[in-house]
């Protein structure tokens, strides 16, 4: 019987909703919402900053007119003869500033003359300084302004009719604002459609080489990021179409390798059935012995031949590297060859400490590729020199000798190359991989790998890796 948790609704991820979300939004629409919400952005402080500049305008307009009302009104005050005909005075200066409300206090009076205005702030009358104070209503602006005579005025302005033609002015912005944001979304659309025709063109060339699988080229046109991006694919689809030509080179020299052993043990399998059918009788034993041996050698052969295939198509991935005692390297290397040695002698004159970014397993392999060459061209009681010196600062240099027949020059390139077997060697068993293995490692590790000739004859692999010289322990301690 088998128990399942029942998922409870408040375990979603409103997170994993989200990206679900913006994942099945098209690119079109996230760049028209962008700009939407960037023009809505704008529209939005600009109508805050216009609404808020105009009513300030207005506001302070009113008041600087106001202030202007009150010190014309005292100045006339001041007049002679003017508080003799006071309340035509008054009456006048109304007709003069068209929907104020006047009040006067002439100096030293106990009553108001013109219109009853309600302060809020009554201490103000109370005051003998000169000076002047602005009250704010839910319905006017009150200005009260005292002379150095005593004489004070007081001006009431009516705000309803500008309040109301503020929220007019208000909601006229908005609706502007809300028309610019949905003509903002349509011009997203136009724009986005127009910008993304590269792209779209760049993914119906893709989908035309999904279908038909010819990696060919997309035309590239202009100098925009879109171009750069055509040629960024470009160049993916020039090192897919390299892989893809290696891989199919890889297959057919393999195929052409194999078949020739293939063929060769097909028919002496044939042989040695036919000869256990009629008893052993038909071949002399000496040749059904090498028969039986032949099979072997072209066993052993098609081992080696595949173990180093699998090899060559391992160094066509990208290892993880780390640091790497390249003299350790040397070292299990030595050991590795060391039963392959027969007669043949391995002196290793010179090494030095060194330590590089690599591949440890591969930098082995090559080099027991290496020295199994030199033990197998080099005579009998001859010796093999290695030599692991520094070149310079930032390059170490490996000198591999032997006595063997050598490679001509003409050929010294070649056999770096897949399959190729100098006219020496091919009489010798071998696939003709293990120089272009060992090529191949040293190129990957930002190396060189030369062949020459050495002092006595033979065969010169120098091999020059990058890296640097391990220091001591000791060298960090001041003295």
């Amino acid at each position: 019987m088998t128990l399942r948790r029942a998922s409870s609704g408040n375990n979603e991820n409103p997170i994993a909703e989200t990206e679900e979300i913006e994942g099945s939004m098209s690119l079109r629409w996230r760049l028209a919402l962008l700009s939407a919400t960037l023009v809505a952005f704008a529209v939005g402080v600009i109508t805050v900053t216009a609404y808020w500049s105009v009513s300030s305008y207005i506001t302070n307009s009113i008041e600087r007119d106001l202030e202007d009302h009150a010190e014309i009104l005292l100045d006339r005050a001041k007049s002679p003869g003017f508080y003799a005909n006071v309340e035509t005075e008054i009456d006048a200066f109304g007709d003069y500033a068209r929907g104020v409300r006047v009040a006067l206090i002439p100096p030293g009076w106990e009553y108001v003359i013109g219109e009853s205005i309600a302060l809020p702030e009554a201490d103000f009358l109370n005051q003998k300084e000169p000076g002047s104070l602005l009250i704010s209503t839910t319905v006017e602006r009150i200005l009260v302004k005292r002379d150095d005579t005593g004489a004070v005025v007081v001006l009431a302005k009516n705000m309803v009719e500008t309040e109301r033609q503020l929220t007019t002015l208000g909601v006229i912005l908005l609706l502007i604002g809300g028309c610019g944001v949905l003509a903002s979304i349509l011009l997203g659309f136009v724009i986005a459609n127009e910008g993304l025709k590269p792209l779209a063109k760049l993914q119906r060339a893709v989908e035309d080489i999904v279908r038909t699988d010819e990696l060919r080229s997309i035309p590239v046109v202009g100098n925009d990021e879109f171009a750069k991006l055509t040629r960024s694919f470009n160049d993916m689809l020039h090192a897919l179409r390299e892989s893809r030509k290696r891989q199919s080179q890889l297959v057919a020299d393999a195929g052409h390798e194999l078949k020739t052993p293939l063929t060769s043990m097909r028919t002496n399998i044939e042989l040695l059935l036919m000869t256990s059918k009629n008893g052993g009788h038909s071949i002399p034993k000496e040749e059904l012995d090498s028969l039986r041996h032949d099979v072997l050698a072209q066993m052993s052969e098609m081992s080696d031949l595949i173990g180093d295939l699998v090899d060559l198509a391992r160094e066509e991935r990208t290892e993880v590297l780390e640091t790497v005692d390249l003299n350790q390297v040397l070292e299990i290397a030595l050991d590795r060859i060391e039963s392959r040695r027969l007669t043949v002698n391995i002196d290793v004159s010179e090494t030095v400490q060194w330590e590089m970014q690599g591949d440890d397993f591969s930098l082995t392999r090559a080099l027991v590729n290496v020295l199994d060459n030199a033990i197998k061209w080099s005579p009998e009681h001859s010796t093999v020199r290695v030599l692991l010196t520094q070149l310079d600062n930032e390059t170490a240099r490996i000198v591999i000798d032997d006595s063997g027949p050598g490679i001509a020059e003409s050929e010294r390139e070649l056999v770096l190359e897949r399959f190729y077997r100098s006219v020496s060697s091919r009489s010798m068993p071998g696939s003709g991989l293990g120089l272009a293995i060992v090529h191949q490692v040293v190129h990957r590790h930002g190396g060189k790998l030369v062949v020459g000739e050495s002092d006595d004859g033979g065969t010169r692999i120098i091999i020059d890796l990058p890296g640097e010289p391990i220091r001591s322990r000791f060298e960090n301690v001041d003295d």
